[in-house]
């Protein structure tokens, strides 16, 4: 600081109380007197000081923040910025955690604890009791995987090859075999839910209808393990019942007539004929004025009556696509199967029925349908079957071709197993067909 010379003794006074000079200068400035002190001042003068350093306060958002269990002592040198950290006695260290500990696995049981006899010899009992669950059956019928076989092949080469090794080496099936199995798969196809409807029908009469109902009844009886019914509910005396052997002449009259008092399964097979292949029929009336009786009504006593005994029921129609009847019968159909025949007007009429059914709110049973071409029919040989097989692929789901058979073209009782084997083949791709379209799951 620069401090101007003043002839009093204030200046003096000031140098005194604030003022260091070093050395001998000051000495002998501090012993002179005033008069020489004040004249020895020069004029100006530039004096050194020391000032402390300046003490800041601590802001409050760092107090915020402050660790208040350790003590502070910041040191003097404060170009370093060190400070020490004493911590204070009631400050609490945490202990170190433990070591977490493994849990320890238990060995597994012997043989005589788990639920297996490979370390024992057969017959001799165990050392510890043992659980109910050991009794299997592999364990006390000896069908264990040492016995276990794959089955006989089946096929020409397959089955003598089997033999000639002793049954030592199993080719498998033939490639036929593998074939015929698959179909009866689908055609095996199991159902959950209520029972499935399937209706077959025609605007033209003497197309077959009657004769592709059996077959199809019969292909599916002779696979499935459930029971099957074909019900003839043609209301112009069908001839549905004439295709078996008939075993009653109870029809469906008597079942509407009766329905209240049958009560189980028994009581109602004593009303259908049963074939060789377990299919079930129950014919329509014969007595014309009867038959032209049986309506909308009665074919729903009939049907819900079958519904509780039967997984697959399928219905001959007849020609009336108006009748009530048909009515009653497309509304629980699940699919349909048109059949035709092979001539012009055949072919003609059965295009005309899906026309009809498309007309009426059923599109989706045309999209789902199957035609069924029947060449037992006159003038087959004069028209080409090919065309009307495109003509109905484009419209419907699948057709099958069911070829000429003297069997089926007599009219008379069908004996399945002594079909042609191009017939049969026919009627069980019919059926497996039929089977796909019909849905797996539904409620009841």
């Amino acid at each position: 600081m620069a401090i101007r010379r003043k002839k009093d003794d204030s200046v003096v006074q000031l140098l005194e109380e604030t003022a260091e000079v070093p050395g001998e200068r000051t000495s002998e400035l501090i012993g002179g007197s005033g008069a020489d002190l004040a004249s020895a001042v020069p004029e100006t003068m530039t004096i050194t000081i020391d000032l402390p350093a300046t003490v800041h306060a601590t802001p409050e958002h760092e107090a915020a923040v402050a660790i208040d269990q350790f003590a502070i002592n910041p040191v003097t040198d404060l170009s370093t910025m060190s400070i020490s950290v004493i911590p204070s006695d009631h400050v609490q260290v945490p202990a170190a955690e433990p070591e977490p500990v493994s849990a320890e696995i238990p060995a597994l049981p012997d043989g005589d604890h788990a639920y297996s006899r490979k370390s024992r010899v057969a017959g001799r009992p165990s050392t510890t009791p043992e659980p109910s669950a050991m009794l299997t059956d592999d364990r006390l019928l000896g069908s264990g995987k040492k016995r276990r076989r794959r089955p006989a092949p089946e096929g020409f080469w397959p089955a003598i090859v089997y033999g000639a090794t002793l049954h030592l080496v199993n080719i498998g099936d033939s490639r036929r075999v593998r074939e015929r199995k698959e179909l009866e798969a689908r055609i095996a196809k199991h159902f959950e839910g209520s029972t499935r409807f399937v209706p077959i029908l025609t605007r033209k009469g003497g197309v077959g209808k009657t004769t592709i109902t059996s077959l199809i009844g019969m292909a599916m009886a002779d696979v499935r393990e459930d029971r099957v019914i074909a019900i003839d509910a043609n209301p112009d005396r069908g001839t549905l019942a004439e295709r078996v052997t008939k075993q009653t002449r109870s029809t469906v009259r008597d079942v509407v007539t009766r329905a209240h008092s049958i009560t189980d399964f028994t009581e109602f097979s004593t009303l259908v004929s049963r074939d060789e292949t377990r299919l079930d029929v129950l014919a329509s009336d014969t007595d014309p004025m009867l038959s032209e009786a049986f309506d909308e009504n009665d074919y729903n006593v009939v049907a819900d009556l079958a519904a509780r005994f039967y997984s697959v029921v399928l219905t001959d129609c007849g020609t009336g696509i108006v009748h009530s009847v048909m009515r009653a019968t497309l509304q629980r159909a699940d699919a349909i199967v048109i059949v035709s025949g092979g001539s012009v007007d055949e072919a003609r009429l059965a295009s005309e029925t899906l026309t009809w059914l498309e007309a009426n709110g059923y599109g989706d049973l045309v999209k789902n349908a199957i035609v069924a071409l029947n060449t037992s029919t006159h003038g087959t040989n004069l028209v080409k079957l090919e065309e009307i097989e495109a003509h109905f692929q484009s419209r419907v789901r699948d057709m099958v071709r069911i070829p000429y058979d003297p069997q089926l073209a007599a009219g008379s009782v069908i004996d399945y197993k002594n079909l042609k084997p191009l017939t049969r083949d026919a009627a069980r791709e019919l059926a497996a067909l039929v089977a796909d379209g019909l849905p797996t799951s539904r409620n009841a």
